[in-house]
């Protein structure tokens, strides 16, 4: 499963656009606003229904996919006391927070660019209660509750009570299993609002494909119930039959690592609308080893196995795969995007670039249809693939496998391309050791 983190803001957005679905009964205050600047917020004070950013008192912390915001002096509460934060305090806070890089506890380090501002919610620790679900295996997802929720969860993990439930249990079965394990030391008062909570939490959590979903604390105030801190990561592979769920949700980048490049971009927008696995990471954009792998198991033994071999990760230009079935049009896609960024310069030390087009034996992707996509980029980049240099090496098996290695090998050949072709009798990484052994030859 690819699991994808999301903000804060749209995890409760989420929630809210659901919450008459799941939670009839309960009351949940959705007040929040997503903000990168100062003026940006005062801007939104201004718009109708922001009226309470005016009137309340305000909390505002980085929404940007790292935890412990508190222990890292990153959430402002209070000025000279909790609950008396107004919009000017908001706004001159964030845009001190923007002006510079920051540094966190756990070494990470990056601007803060992403701003979560929402009311302030009264109440005491005895108040801050713990929900969680996460994917567990092929079987079971895992439910947890605590009557200890807040900073300090994680010291008081002995308290947190775990429930496994079936992916396939039936309602009348989640409700069972919840009700049966509700943490004893939750208040008698509350328990029956955090019963009918956490069962319905665990729905949502399972019918939207969240693939980790937390919230802590959660506070509980009669019928209302207050999300303060939310932690959330989507399974993308359901992307594609989920868009009208989730809206535009956005995967950003998480804190301190670098912006996506536009072809980076391109690859996750395809992915998202994709029934298949279409991922690229370029590491190196002046490395002149660049690979198209099927598989995600097969990618990381391809990056292993050229890092290895050719004595670091320098040469090692992008990682990614291309997997489940995608179309002809979508591997040609993914295709002209890694060639797009192969032959955009020669290598520097003159070699030839090295395109490696490599996967295990698929079960049910077919080669063929998946190698008429690489053919038609072929021929659209064939005249620079030859200016800079460019030798194939193909591997590959599966279905469809001897028509799909017949037809690369000719269009090549066709086009004036360098290409050597192996099938499934040939191990998955020689073509890396025959690649660089070439290299090897042609520098005596």
């Amino acid at each position: 499963m690819a699991q994808k983190p999301i903000r804060e803001y749209d995890g409760k957005k989420l929630f809210a656009q659901n919450w008459d679905k799941y939670f009839s009964g309960l009351n949940y205050p959705f007040e929040s606003v997503l903000v990168t600047s100062g003026d940006e917020l005062r801007a939104k004070a201004k718009e109708p229904g922001y009226e309470w950013l005016n009137e309340k008192p305000l909390v505002a912390k980085p929404d940007m996919l790292f935890g412990k915001r508190g222990k890292n002096n990153l959430v402002l509460f209070k000025v000279n006391k909790p609950g008396d934060v107004t919009l000017e305090d908001a706004a001159k806070w964030i845009d001190e927070k923007r002006s510079g890089k920051v540094t966190l506890l756990s070494g990470q380090s990056g601007e803060l660019t992403h701003f979560i501002v929402e009311p302030f919610t009264p109440h005491s620790e005895d108040e801050e209660y713990y929900i969680a679900a996460t994917t567990f295996d092929e079987v079971n997802d895992v439910l947890y509750l605590s009557a200890h929720g807040g900073m300090e969860v994680e010291e008081n993990w002995d308290k947190v009570t775990e429930v496994k439930i079936p992916i396939d249990a039936s309602d009348e079965e989640i409700e069972k299993l919840v009700k049966e394990n509700i943490p004893a030391d939750i208040p008698a008062d509350k328990k029956d609002v955090y019963a009918n909570f956490a069962i319905n939490f665990y729905k949502f959590f399972r019918d939207l494909n969240f693939a980790y979903l937390e919230i802590n604390p959660v506070v509980i105030v009669g019928n209302n119930v207050y999300l303060l801190d939310l932690v959330a990561r989507l399974d993308d592979t359901a992307g594609f039959m989920m868009k009208d769920k989730w809206g535009d949700i956005e995967f950003p980048t998480p804190f301190g690592m670098p912006e996506k490049s536009p072809e980076e971009k391109a690859i996750a927008e395809a992915d998202a609308k994709s029934g298949a696995s279409l991922k690229l990471t370029i590491l190196n954009p002046k490395g002149r080893i660049w690979t198209l792998v099927a598989g995600g198991g097969a990618s990381v033994v391809y990056a292993d196995t050229i890092a290895d071999m050719a004595g670091g990760v320098e040469d090692l230009a992008n990682y990614g795969e291309y997997s489940g079935g995608p179309t002809t049009d979508e591997t040609r896609f993914y295709t002209e995007t890694v060639l797009d960024l192969m032959t955009r310069e020669k290598d520097p030390k003159g070699r030839d670039k090295i395109l490696i087009i490599g996967g295990a034996i698929a079960n049910f992707t077919d080669v063929a249809k998946t190698f008429t996509g690489i053919i038609q980029a072929f021929e659209k980049y064939a005249d620079k693939m030859k200016d800079v240099g460019t030798r194939i090496y193909v591997r590959r098996g599966g279905p469809n496998y001897e028509k799909g290695l017949k037809d690369i090998k000719a269009a090549a050949e066709r086009l004036g391309l360098p290409i050597e072709v192996y099938g499934p009798e040939t191990h998955i990484t020689d073509i890396v050791r025959m690649a660089l052994e070439e290299d090897k030859k042609g520098a005596n």
